[in-house]
């Protein structure tokens, strides 16, 4: 996407541009751009080391600011000297089915902070739909009605709406493409005949990108969209002819609820049925364009359907998705996991550790580490990760389905198959958050010791915080099976790493703990 940069002129003020949301699915995309471009950058987000994850965060033009559109005190600092605002934040995952109170709230923060602090422009992108019609969905009402508070407010906003984003990563186009991939016949609900206008999600930076410099488009609301008007069923048709896939056999029925259809999609697809129900919601209406003013203000080349659909495969092919949907969200880092294990007074905290040394380069052993979960699997035990991960979706988490961005590289803030890495310290020490439905915490540490050039120490640490009887029971009835899994899965990483098992594994931590 670096053409968008190349034919972007330079700000039109040296004041820096906050981007709000900094670590989700369209703001992580947008950033670099605006970098490109020559703008300045203050990058938001709840989470300084999650940000501080990101590519773009050593660029010398950003700056990294803490802030929650829930707290007015931090829009403040985080708007103070800024020209324009980039609002890209949405509480859908973080406050799940309290989403559209807090939006509303976060939106009525944004415009005092932006007022107070004298902002020029608010640009803010919100979701495809009309308000009037009888089957508007509660998500996009919450997004127009963000949409409307921005407007009304003292500093000028500029809204552009969009219906289905296609691209690498984002959550529209991961039901579509799970979907097309491991269903080829499906039972679907009559939604699959709506008429839909998708925009490939270069284009939507085009335009993000193209506001900051047209003062034309303040106080105003602009629909876009790609050239394409299709229905679901021609989308799917379309993925599997650009996949090589054989054509869906759809097969509508009248019973299938937006409520059955998320259940479905929570089922089959790495989208979770809390994320996956609004979506659905949205998907009774019509979402086509009823204006194209804004491409005569702000002119690109619209990307049809199927060319989007084939860069984002071969960016998933590649392994190289810029961000995910899965991104978003705050990285919330468990208190107890900072206390030490003998003083912490907050609970009874678990442990199983087991430690094995190895005859491998340390060099050789991180790249293994680093590449866990997902495609690669665990190293051991596959089959009972895969049990665990189904019995997870029917619980209603979110099970194996989510994978990982890449298959090679993680970083801070990345979702992994049912974890959430907390930290990642190449070549030591890798820590992940779980995820996953249990009555409790539990934290998964991999650490790597350096012994000598040709021999290292590997750790593997899990640390569960339980939630009443029901936690301690859960984790003595799983206690054999972590022992059995977690030695076997340092044999298997020393084995893909080349190496021979010197000493272990053994476990360091009490049997009974």
């Amino acid at each position: 996407m670096s053409h968008l940069s190349e034919s972007q002129p330079a700000p039109l003020t040296d004041k820096p541009v906050l981007v709000t949301g900094a670590t989700g699915y369209v703001a992580g995309r947008l950033i670099p751009l605006l970098l490109a471009s020559g703008a300045r950058v203050r990058a938001m987000g709840r989470s300084l080391e999650k940000m501080g994850a990101r590519p773009w965060a050593r660029h010398p033009n950003v700056q990294l600011i803490k802030g929650d559109i829930q707290d007015t005190a931090s829009l403040e600092r985080a708007v103070e000297g800024c020209g324009t605002i980039y609002y890209l934040v949405h509480s859908m995952i973080s406050q799940k089915k309290a989403y559209r109170d807090a939006d509303r709230m976060g939106a009525q923060n944004m415009v005092r902070a932006a007022a107070a602090r004298n902002a020029d422009h608010i640009i803010y992108l919100g979701g495809l739909g009309e308000m009037d019609h009888p089957n508007i969905s509660r998500h996009l009402v919450s997004r127009n009605e963000v949409g409307n508070i921005l407007m009304n407010g003292k500093v000028p906003a500029t809204v552009l709406r969009a219906a289905m984003v296609l691209g690498s990563g984002s959550a529209s186009f991961e039901i579509l493409r799970y979907l097309a991939e491991r269903l080829p016949v499906m039972v679907t609900p009559r939604w699959v005949h709506m008429p839909t206008q998708p925009i490939a999600v270069s284009n939507v930076l085009g335009y993000l990108l193209g506001c900051l410099n047209t003062p034309d488009v303040r106080n105003q609301t602009f629909d876009i969209g790609g050239p394409d008007i299709v229905s679901y069923k021609d989308l799917f048709t379309i993925f599997a002819r650009t996949a090589g896939l054989p054509r869906p056999v759809m097969i509508p029925v009248p019973v299938l609820t937006p409520k059955l259809s998320a259940l479905w999609i929570h089922l089959v697809t790495p989208v979770p049925s809390v994320i996956a129900l609004p979506l659905t919601q949205g998907l009774s209406l019509p979402t086509i364009c009823q204006n194209d003013r804004i491409q005569k203000i702000i002119p690109q080349e619209l990307i049809p359907c199927s060319q989007a659909i084939e860069r984002a495969l071969d960016r998933v092919s590649q392994e190289q998705v810029d961000t995910c949907w899965a991104d978003a969200g705050e990285l919330e880092f468990p208190e107890w996991a900072h206390c030490g294990d003998s003083g912490y007074s907050g609970g009874t905290l678990l442990k199983c550790g087991y430690k094995a040394t190895a005859a491998v380069p340390p060099g050789k052993i991180w790249p293994c580490i680093q590449a866990i979960g997902g495609k690669t699997g665990y190293y051991a035990a596959d089959l009972l990760w895969e049990i665990r991960g189904v019995i997870d979706s029917l619980s209603g988490g979110v099970g194996l389905n989510r994978g990982r961005r890449s298959a090679r590289e993680l970083r801070v803030g990345d979702a992994l198959d049912f974890w959430r890495v907390l930290a990642c310290d190449p070549p030591e020490r890798l820590l992940l958050l779980a995820e996953m439905k249990m009555p409790g915490q539990a934290l998964l540490e991999i650490s790597l010791t350096r012994i000598s050039e040709e021999a290292c120490e590997i750790t593997l640490l899990s640390r569960f915080l339980p939630t009443g009887i029901f936690g301690i029971v859960y984790w003595y009835a799983l206690y054999p099976f972590h022992q059995y899994v977690f030695s076997s899965m340092l044999k298997g990483i020393i084995k893909s790493a080349g190496g021979k098992l010197s000493t272990g594994p053994w476990r360091f931590t009490p049997k009974i703990s």
